[in-house]
């Protein structure tokens, strides 16, 4: 037997272990990929936990408003805590495919688009998407924006969402524009 006829399969067999160690590694590295894909943080998308204040930038939904709405809500929030109003967050940014979980959730309670659209906008005309809207949570928080957000510039919107709050950078000076019955009524 000739030792040289060997070398051949011996140089097959080593790439062939060399293809499965490289398909093995390439499986685990995907593997860990989609992991991290599906684990991903679930505040991402703009969702919140309860207790979230304008000045808590670990969440996307806060740290990814308008630059001047977050001002405008955190020097407020400051003068409302001076007072003994703490400010709370419900709702602030949301991404497009959050808002539409949200307006699909809402069709499935009130029964049609037409009825989810006065409490949920869709993805394509919500405030909270583009970052310029926010939901203050609390009565007493709600109230006090109601009676001194305009001089921040933060006006309630709808008539139907006392939570709703979005910048009018006139309104410290000519007052909030009149509000809409809700949000299918917006123009």
């Amino acid at each position: 037997m000739n030792v040289t006829s060997f070398v051949p399969h011996a140089r097959n067999l080593a790439a062939r272990v060399i293809l499965v160690l490289l398909a093995t590694l390439a499986t685990v590295a995907g593997c860990a990929q989609l992991k991290s894909m599906t684990s991903r943080d679930p505040h991402a998308g703009g969702d919140l936990p309860a207790g979230v204040t304008v000045f808590d930038d670990r969440y996307p939904a806060i740290t990814k408003l308008d630059s001047s709405l977050l001002d405008a809500l955190r020097e407020s929030a400051s003068e409302g805590a001076d007072h003994g109003v703490e400010f709370v967050v419900n709702s602030g940014w949301r991404s497009p495919e959050f808002q539409q979980q949200l307006f699909d959730e809402a069709v499935a309670t009130y029964g049609s688009a037409a009825q989810a659209s006065q409490w949920v906008a869709p993805p394509t005309s919500s405030a909270h998407v583009t970052g310029d809207a926010v939901d203050i949570g609390g009565h007493d928080a709600q109230a006090w924006l109601s009676e001194y957000g305009p001089a921040y510039g933060l006006c309630q919107i709808y008539d139907n969402e006392p939570w709703h709050f979005e910048l009018r950078p006139d309104a410290a000076d000519t007052g909030c524009p009149a509000t809409y019955a809700d949000a299918a009524h917006r123009s």
